[in-house]
């Protein structure tokens, strides 16, 4: 995600021909979107990217079993 918020603030300041950035090449202003590119097709084949979404979903589940269990006034788990 960061390498997708400098490529666009990177062809922002390419387009609008601020500062040192006016001057380079093209090349190195798109950079950053290959990059990102790579990136997410690395993170999907690994499972990098499911791993992450499955472990926010565990914690969620887990926060509202705790949440839950608080009203209850029984003792609470731990955090992972």
């Amino acid at each position: 995600m960061y390498l997708l918020v400098l490529g666009v603030v990177l062809l922002l300041l390419k387009y609008l021909a601020v500062g040192p950035v006016a001057d380079w090449s093209w090349w190195w202003v798109l950079s950053p979107f290959a990059l990102t590119v790579l990136w997410w097709a690395f993170a999907d084949k690994t499972g990098y990217t499911r791993r992450k979404a499955m472990e926010k979903e565990a914690q969620r589940k887990l926060d509202r079993i705790n949440e839950s269990r608080k009203r209850l006034g029984m003792p609470v788990k731990p955090k992972r």
